[in-house]
């Protein structure tokens, strides 16, 4: 039988075929995510998620969680929720527009969830959930988008899958506090800024194309070694050589030390002996001086004085007088342990016997000082006092090193809260402690402009492991106004602000720089970013932090540029939009139209935590698209 000419059959096949494709495509958005719900524990916090409305109103999410753009599903963030067992990836495959997904901070257990199957994703977030077992070597092989992959503190254990090392444009990678082993993967050129494979149980040599990434990143993993860790086949160093502080100084202060007493030794020997045939006169018969009692007193003076220069070549010299006084023999002494080294500076924690912990900087870069000029301005910095300044505490002096003791600070930096805080253990910072931090830089940098005007920049280095935080984080400059005693030839490498664009443009400072120094640390705190993975080095053409954000339109911020470790920010982010401004009007790279320090303060001290006007960031955001558009 034949319909029109044409075999039934052949009719029967097509229609079998189109209600097959009307059967894939017909499951909407509102049940796919429901059938998603449904094989979800513990989700009573998803009561919005039901059939009387849709997910999606426009770019307006009526279901809590859900991220939408023009009436579509492009992401999921069920975070912090006790969410447990299975992720329907199957059914959210069916979502062609899902471009995110994060079930981060949840109970999620067993193996890989087999996220790869959404192959249109470009950021996965996974972490401090307890999934375990081993991820396949390819299981992102195809899934080109990705930027995010963020699998901290879980349970994941063998070999990290080598198809993350071919990913074209993965940007952060989080594997951190899991139970991963054996090699890292040998990464290709791609656009990775970031990341941490800190607490894990891998081994054998850092590939060269993450030797610029911080030491956090690879801290916890015994057997790992390469830069920016110590060397392969190196020998670790002992705990003796590592916790002297200024050890050279040390060892050669006790090497000529040892010298004079011997050379002393030897003198007194040669002197004659008394005895009762001989007594001692200091004058003879005739009334003139003994030349051996002469020489006798010529050497007690000798020894005198020597060991009074000796005992000031071993003393610190105090800033303050309500300070309790020791030396560096007491240093040398006192256990410590290292906290950093570099090419301007290594630091050390030194637990004193009978005194507080305190931190010792050895200084590489300030042998052209003359020693008037130096503890000069070693005074003047002493005299500074403000509570967002960490106070100098004393200072030594040679020629060849220059030593700066303040006390310890049992909170750390903002350098390893902001980057690596998982590897210690801690939470991320929230909002509120990240703006609360902004101001106390800023008021602490105003300080620093009052009190030292005559500076062509104040602090000079300012950056986020520059900033100390209190057990109440209270942030503490450190390492400020100390341009002018910095070797000139070596300062260019080592400070901040001779990174700035004036400087790589024009070959100067000014007196605004330090400001655009506060506007990239600023972003960093904002971003989560570290501005070194922007920032190159040399004149030519840079990528800053700022101008990645500028590249990022103002509509796409909130889920672009913000850190997403800043916890909820549904009530704050016109203000954090705010703070971003504000940020960009420092990095202004035309000098001339960057604000100056006082402004930037100002309008800094007036962000608030939670919004006041919740139209902020629409209106800004039309504004910044009326001004593209001229």
């Amino acid at each position: 039988m034949a319909l029109n000419g044409r075999p039934c059959w052949i009719i029967f096949i097509l229609l079998l075929l189109l209600s097959c494709v009307v059967a894939s495509n017909g499951a909407s958005d509102t049940e796919l995510l429901l059938k998603v719900k449904e094989n979800l524990e513990n989700n009573n916090g998803l009561s919005s998620w039901n059939t009387s409305s849709s997910p999606c109103s426009g770019n307006h999410a009526n279901w809590k969680g859900v991220l939408c753009y023009e009436g579509k599903v492009w992401g999921l963030k069920l975070e912090n929720m006790g969410l447990k067992g299975v992720i329907d990836v199957d059914s959210l495959k069916e979502l062609p527009y899902l471009r995110t997904i994060s079930f981060m901070n949840n109970n999620f257990d067993g193996e890989w969830p087999e996220i790869n199957k959404l192959v249109g994703l470009k950021s996965i977030y996974l972490s401090n959930n307890k999934f375990s077992g081993e991820i396949p070597a390819q299981t992102f092989k195809g899934m080109q988008w990705l930027k995010k992959i963020y699998l901290s503190n879980n349970k994941f254990e063998g070999d990290i899958p080598s198809s993350l090392a071919l990913l074209p444009r993965l940007m952060e990678l989080r594997l951190d506090g899991n139970k991963f082993s054996g090699l890292i993967p040998q990464f290709k050129e791609t656009k990775l800024k970031y990341i941490t494979i800190a607490n894990n149980d891998l081994q054998g040599e850092i590939p060269s194309i993450l030797n610029k990434m911080p030491v956090s990143s690879f801290s916890g993993n015994e057997a790992l070694c390469g830069a920016p860790l110590e060397a392969c086949h190196s020998k670790k160093p002992s705990i003796v050589s590592i916790c002297i502080v200024a050890v050279v100084v040390g060892v050669a202060l006790i090497v000529i030390g040892a010298a004079i007493i011997f050379i002393l030794h030897r003198r007194r020997k040669r002197q004659p002996t008394t005895s009762v045939e001989n007594p001692p006169s200091s004058l003879n018969n005739k009334g003139v001086r003994d030349a051996g009692d002469e020489s006798h007193r010529s050497s007690r003076s000798v020894s005198s004085s020597t060991h009074s220069r000796r005992g000031d070549h071993m003393k610190l010299t105090f800033i303050r007088d309500d300070r309790e006084k020791f030396d560096l023999q007491e240093l040398l002494r006192a256990s410590a342990e290292i906290l950093g080294s570099g090419c301007f500076s290594s630091s050390y924690k030194a637990s004193l016997m009978n005194g507080p912990s305190i931190v010792v900087k050895r200084f590489k870069q300030m042998n052209n000082v003359g020693k008037e000029e130096f503890q000069e301005h070693m005074r003047r910095i002493g005299r500074l006092s403000h509570p967002n300044l960490h106070p100098l505490v004393a200072y030594y002096y040679r020629k060849e090193e220059k030593l700066l003791v303040t006390d310890f600070v049992q909170n750390g930096s903002l350098a390893v809260r902001l980057h690596g805080h998982q590897a210690l253990g801690e939470p991320s910072l929230d909002w509120p402690i990240r703006l609360k931090i902004v101001k106390g830089i800023a008021k602490g940098l105003e300080y620093l402009y009052k009190d030292m005007p005559s500076l062509i920049a104040p602090h000079g280095n300012l950056k986020s492991s520059n900033v100390l935080l209190t057990q109440t984080f209270e942030p503490l400059l450190t390492d400020y106004g100390l341009v002018p005693v910095i070797n000139q030839e070596m300062a260019q490498d080592i400070m901040v602000i001779y990174k700035s664009p004036e400087y790589l443009q024009h070959g100067r400072i000014s007196k605004k720089t330090d400001l655009w120094c506060l506007g990239i640390l600023i972003l960093e705190i904002l971003t989560g970013k570290f501005p070194a993975n922007f920032l190159q080095q040399g004149k030519g053409s840079e990528v800053s932090l700022a101008s990645w954000v500028h590249s990022i339109a103002p509509e796409e911020w909130t889920k672009e540029v913000f850190d997403k470790e800043m916890g909820a920010t549904k009530n704050s982010e016109g203000e954090m939009v705010k703070l971003l401004k504000i940020a960009l009007d420092c990095c202004e790279g035309d000098v001339d139209k960057r604000w100056d320090l006082k402004e930037a303060v100002e309008k800094i001290q007036e962000v608030k935590e939670r919004d006041l006007d919740e139209s902020f960031y629409t209106s800004y955001a039309s504004e910044a698209d009326m001004n593209s558009s001229r």
